[in-house]
């Protein structure tokens, strides 16, 4: 198993999400004020017998973006179509899926920051006027057509906003940010999905592994079930405290939801380079990981803890860390 495989990755996708993925807002943990406003802009649209504005979501991965744009097409009662921006590969490939959406349809496009450009620039009129203009044929004797679209949604997901072009970003009408979640909401989420589950966990085991699952519900619902496998081989059905602690010990992940990565990360950063300062591309290859992987999976949620911080300079390990390591700086 590589690194970039490892257990905490959230970009891993969740075998379990088909099941315990809510299809309402009300059944949405988490994010009370953008659920309030996504409600507002929704029924809005509901009763303007319109498409409902475009939606920018953001944030680390496996915080729901793609659960929120599944309750966008069920809040508002219409198909929901899905891509990813690596898939669309040329022109005809966006055009195949916009021609075929049915009025008010919703369209997500995850990872959107990946998008060619080319392909982007179709989407500014798609997005704008519900219009899509393409090139047919090459050379002098190309020529434009624009084919009318029906009105739709299109909801785009990113964890780094950053690279998304202004042209695209200012073409959404909704922006929305998704930011880590509280142990409390963790773990509720993880009592609601050991019901459906099957299974039963109590508060304080529940509260385990909101502490270890890195802010992250999808990390959560993973731990959920390797505890119930834990139990399983126990012989029993519930998820006792006990198999809770047993099931991060065999799997190395510590209170505070740091695994083998995260502590070889930040023990780098202290014995080959001091505590830092250290540039990425030196991390990278020291760790074997890719560069996107540390900065979208790694270090957001190590600088939330307060263990490092990103410098001009470089990286380095604060006190924070330090004691966490059990090291003095």
């Amino acid at each position: 198993m590589q690194k970039n495989d490892r257990f905490l990755d959230p970009n891993i996708p969740d075998e379990m999400a088909a099941t315990i993925r809510p299809r309402v807002l009300s059944d949405f943990i988490g994010h009370e004020n953008l659920k309030q406003n996504l409600s507002v802009f929704i029924s809005g649209a509901k009763k303007r017998g319109e498409a409902m504005d475009h939606v920018l979501l953001y944030g680390p991965p496996g915080l729901g973006k793609t659960t929120l744009a599944h309750i966008v097409a069920n809040e508002l009662g219409t198909n929901f179509r899905a891509t990813s921006a690596p898939m669309l590969t040329k022109q005809g490939d966006l055009a195949a899926i916009l021609t075929s959406l049915e009025p008010m349809d919703v369209l997500f496009i995850d990872e959107i920051h990946r998008l060619p450009t080319a392909i982007e620039e179709v989407l500014y009129s798609a997005m704008e006027d519900f219009k899509l203009d393409i090139m047919l044929g090459e050379g002098p004797s190309a020529k434009s057509v624009r084919i009318d679209l029906p009105p739709f949604t299109l909801v785009g997901a990113t964890t780094r906003t950053g690279l998304l072009s202004n042209p695209l970003r200012d073409r959404f009408g909704i922006d929305l940010r998704l930011s880590f979640y509280s142990p409390q909401d963790l773990a509720k989420i993880i009592i609601r999905s050991a019901n459906i589950l099957g299974t039963s966990i109590d508060i304080v085991g529940a509260e385990i592994l909101a502490k270890s699952a890195r802010g992250t519900p999808r990390i959560a619902n993973r731990l959920l079930k390797r505890a119930r496998d834990f139990a399983a081989a126990s012989g029993k059905n519930d998820i006792s405290e006990n198999t809770i602690k047993t099931t991060l010990i065999q799997l190395h992940i510590d209170g505070c939801g740091l695994d083998e990565i995260d502590r070889e990360y930040m023990n780098t950063i202290v014995k080959h380079y001091a505590g830092g300062p250290v540039g990425i591309e030196n991390l990278a290859a020291a760790l074997a990981e890719p560069a996107d992987t540390i900065e979208d999976v790694i270090e957001p949620y190590l600088m939330q803890l307060g263990f490092i911080q990103r410098t001009p300079r470089g990286r380095i390990v604060t006190e924070s860390g330090y004691a966490h390591l059990g090291l003095e700086k």
